[in-house]
């Protein structure tokens, strides 16, 4: 496996700026960590990709409109995402019965495969990540983060 050089946002300043600025560079670090295995295999995944095929994967048959509506992402977007996901043999669509204008999508052999390689990266790396930590370190950062969250949401 190739190991990519990605320094963007690991300097020191950025650690200084602040607690989200922090939290933006573990994040950052995390997803370059996960989509490596992906990157460097058969199937190179983005982001987004991942993201349709673990929603495909929670919602067997919904269909692209479904996706749009639970994730509010750009229809014309998701349409991309979806045919290259479809090109790639990772989803698969079956014509709606009751309207065959819709088409109820799931998830490829493949695409469950690449799905729980995902799925292994990501409990691999967050092991990894509170690692030296103890159990009631990990509940208290946990508690702080989601403290974080509800401050945050509470500006909407």
């Amino acid at each position: 496996m190739r190991k990519t050089n990605d320094n963007v946002n690991h300097s020191q300043k950025n650690n200084e700026d602040g607690v989200l600025d922090l939290i933006h560079t573990v994040m950052h670090q995390y997803r370059s960590l996960q989509y490596q295995t992906l990157r460097d295999g058969p199937y190179d995944i983005t982001h987004m990709e991942s993201k349709v095929l673990s929603y495909f994967g929670k919602n067997a048959c919904a269909t692209q409109s479904d996706l749009a509506k639970d994730s509010g992402r750009d229809k014309a977007q998701l349409a991309r995402l979806i045919k290259s996901l479809r090109d790639r043999g990772l989803l698969e669509g079956v014509a709606d019965e009751a309207d065959r204008r819709n088409v109820k999508l799931t998830l490829t052999s493949d695409g469950q495969a690449v799905l729980s390689e995902l799925r292994q990266q990501a409990k691999r790396l967050n092991t990894q990540a509170v690692s030296g930590l103890a159990s009631a370190e990990q509940e208290q950062l946990l508690q702080l983060l989601r403290q974080v969250k509800t401050n945050l949401d509470s500006d909407k």
